[in-house]
């Protein structure tokens, strides 16, 4: 093979994979470099693209496509320190053109509500992530881009650290090598791999509910074999994001995020969380990792009276097509529900005995300070109020994991790096680094996939030319 003749593999076809192949294949033409691409999948072609395909990709952006200014402290802040500033800060430097490559390519963005709290500022692509993996794949196929699926790597390919091509599986369930000068890994991180949750996140993320479909297939692959070849970690390897949502759900992603206004109690009907510490996106996190981590039937119960209707636009913060269980009394309810109707109605009871002692108003839009303090039950920092107005309504609540923080260390130009510095040949994107620590950054996860997708294609190319 000459100089001016190379082939890349990447693996997945979620955003940062489609981002990596046509931004690798544009800068190839655009450089004159003949490059063969190919996107490989572990899905059916029905199937892929991993947590990409399922998500509403909210983006953390200004309506103009501008970054806030406190984006990368506000980053650094929320991970205690531990996020590495030149890498978010080259998310920030490029996250304007990002959007623009992808409107040029026939996305459409909006600005979108947040669901009923006051959070950073968002765009959104119409149609959800679907949308983007559905524009990036068009423009793919006229590129000459070659689409493989139901191909699972197992290996790379790196004699004298340098990766010169992958081992897998192919649809026949046969052993497939495939060469190439490079690869990229924009495979997802290891959600979907019920040994490695239970390694690093604690045996009660063996049986996580996942968010999507398209999840299970972020099975950590990619990073266990660029670790089998020397490459370092990052990230929290103790640590995931995930939300709480609505087991009886068959949509993707059915979030219920009303439950700071009401109480969430277990099977016993005894409250255990102080629903109203902090805005939605400050605390589903920490709420849906404890339901499952520490609530032994990991399943809970969201209990609320008619009076949430009457909050504007309530039904934007529930993504469930399913109707809540409602009774005309609380005692029908905890039967409908299967749980205690004296209990339930003992903790009720005791709640709306202190909300008596507010005397503030009720303000669903701000953090309102009306806390209470139940005999026997952990208190509710803002937005209580007494549960006495049926219809009685609930929800049951999982929580599900959505995506790990532990993944591959990288430079700010995507090279996966070993102890001896950049491994030659091996590049990763998205959810398969590991850059985030403590609590997921708000709306930032699409974001570095397709930022950090584009960058890793486009430096491949420009280490071909080097």
């Amino acid at each position: 093979m000459t100089r001016d003749e190379r082939r890349l593999l990447v693996i997945g076809q979620g955003a940062s994979g489609l981002c990596a192949a046509v931004a690798a294949m544009t800068s190839a033409q655009n450089a004159g470099l003949h490059l063969s691409v190919t996107l490989l999948d572990a899905a059916p072609k029905t199937q892929s693209g991993g947590n990409s395909r399922w998500s509403p990709s909210n983006i953390r952006l200004e309506a103009d496509y501008s970054v806030a200014p406190d984006f990368v402290e506000d980053i650094l802040a929320s991970s205690d320190g531990l996020a590495d500033r030149s890498y978010f800060q080259k998310l920030a430097d490029h996250s304007s053109s990002m959007i623009q490559w992808l409107i040029d390519m026939g996305v459409i963005f909006q600005n979108p509500p947040y669901y009923l709290a006051k959070g950073p500022s968002r765009i959104q692509p119409v149609g959800g992530g679907q949308a983007i993996l559905d524009a990036l794949t068009a423009h793919a196929k006229t590129l000459g881009i070659q689409f493989i699926n139901e191909f699972k790597m197992t290996q790379l390919i790196s004699p004298e650290n340098q990766v010169i091509g992958v081992i897998g599986l192919n649809s026949l369930g046969e052993n497939q090598t495939l060469f190439a000068d490079s690869v990229i890994l924009a495979c997802g991180g290891f959600e979907g791999n019920s040994e490695m949750r239970k390694t690093h996140l604690g045996a009660p993320a063996e049986n996580f509910t996942l968010i999507s479909p398209g999840t299970i297939f972020n099975d950590g692959a990619g990073i266990q074999a660029a670790m089998a070849i020397g490459a370092q970690v990052s990230g929290d390897w103790a640590a995931g994001h995930s939300e709480p949502i609505d087991p009886r759900s068959q949509g993707s992603a059915p979030v219920v995020l009303v439950y700071p206004y009401g109480l969430v109690v277990n099977s016993q009907g005894q409250r255990f969380w102080d629903e109203g510490a902090g805005w939605m996106h400050d605390t589903w996190e920490k709420f849906a990792n404890h339901i499952q981590h520490q609530v032994s039937e990991k399943k809970v119960f969201l209990i609320l009276d008619s009076k949430v209707t009457d909050i504007p636009n309530y039904a934007r913060a529930i993504r469930s097509e399913v109707p809540p269980i409602s009774a005309s009394s609380l005692e029908q309810l905890a039967q409908k529900l299967g749980i205690s109707s004296e209990a339930l109605m003992s903790t009720v009871s005791k709640f709306n005995a202190a909300c008596l002692e507010i005397h503030s108003e009720f303000n669903p839009s701000s953090k309102d300070g009306r806390a209470c303090f139940p005999e026997g039950q952990p208190p509710k920092s803002n937005w209580s109020r007494i549960i006495d107005k049926a219809p009685f309504l609930a929800w049951p609540l999982v929580g599900a994991l959505v995506y790990t923080f532990g993944g591959l260390r990288t430079n700010e130009i995507a090279q996966v790096l070993s102890e001896q510095g950049p491994i030659k040949g091996l590049y990763a994107a998205g959810e398969t680094t590991g850059n985030f620590y403590k609590i997921a950054p708000n709306s930032v996860s699409m974001l570095r996939a397709l930022v950090f997708g584009k960058i890793s294609g486009e430096q491949a190319v420009a280490d071909f030319l080097s």
